[in-house]
């Protein structure tokens, strides 16, 4: 009967390995006291987030409170959905200037990119600051905000999408003496349209999670009611609001989820 050996012991780091292993666990230290971790803070805490719990708890559910946060939630549906589909219409253009080979040269692809790569950077509640100063207060600051951060998503990544596609079709189609834009529109836009889809769902998502906390610099929706809620010390009518959040986000997660499914299935 054969014995197994052994396992064997992990490899011996190099000098240089052991440094960055050093420097890594260093950093991570360092990390951590520049965020303010606090053992005796940690140990606290429950204690008060049991007392925030029971003063939250039961939710308010008077009916003018839940009519009110009812119409707020739907005003930031409103701001999700408008601004997701806009910046999906918008992105289709900017990802075919940054998609690499298809109708714009190198110049354009990287300056499409790098400006894709700005909007992507700058968090959505810090457009929706900007928009509110360019705009006013109100919904459409917010809307505006969602479209931009749905074009930065989208844009790139329905550029990687139409990169992806099988080249077969836009060959044969660029052989017979078709122009660019064409082979695009019949060849790699269709092939590519699954892919877009699936994207487009989840930016859907992204923007009714992000459009829920807009309302806390005045761009509208029902994330000025949980400020308000919080300033106030109405615990109660904040945590109504963040369980209405909670159910919206993750019901349109669910339908999102099963359209993808829905789409994944008729591919194959």
């Amino acid at each position: 009967m054969s014995h197994r050996g052994a396992p064997s012991r992990f490899e011996r780091p190099s000098a240089v390995a052991f440094l960055g292993y050093a420097f890594g666990i260093a950093l991570i230290f360092w990390c951590l006291s520049g965020a303010g971790f606090s053992l005796e803070k940690v140990m606290t805490a429950p204690p008060r987030f049991a007392d925030f719990a029971d003063r939250a708890f039961p939710p308010n559910l008077d009916p003018k409170v839940l009519t009110r946060l009812g119409w707020k939630m739907v005003e930031t549906l409103q701001i999700a959905v408008a601004g997701a589909v806009i910046g999906v219409i918008l992105s289709l253009p900017v990802a075919l200037l940054a998609a690499r080979g298809l109708i714009a040269g190198p110049w354009v692809n990287q300056i499409t990119r790098v400006t894709l790569g700005f909007i992507r950077a700058v968090p959505d509640i810090a457009w929706a600051l900007v928009f509110v100063v360019a705009v006013g207060l109100g919904p459409f600051a917010g809307m505006l905000a969602i479209v931009i951060d749905t074009i930065g998503f989208c844009g790139r990544f329905f550029a990687d999408d139409m990169e992806g596609t099988d080249k077969g079709p836009a060959e044969s189609l660029t052989a017979t003496g078709a122009r660019k834009i064409d082979v695009v529109a019949c060849a790699t836009i269709p092939a590519a349209m699954p892919a877009f889809v699936s994207t487009a769902l989840y930016a859907l998502e992204k923007a009714v999670r992000s459009s829920t906390i807009l309302g806390l610099v005045g761009a509208g929706g029902i994330g000025i009611e949980l400020k308000v809620g919080f300033d106030l010390f109405d615990y109660p009518t904040a945590m109504t609001v963040i369980l209405m959040i909670a159910v919206v986000v993750i019901g349109i997660e669910q339908l999102s989820g099963y359209a993808r499914k829905q789409i994944i299935g008729e591919q194959r």
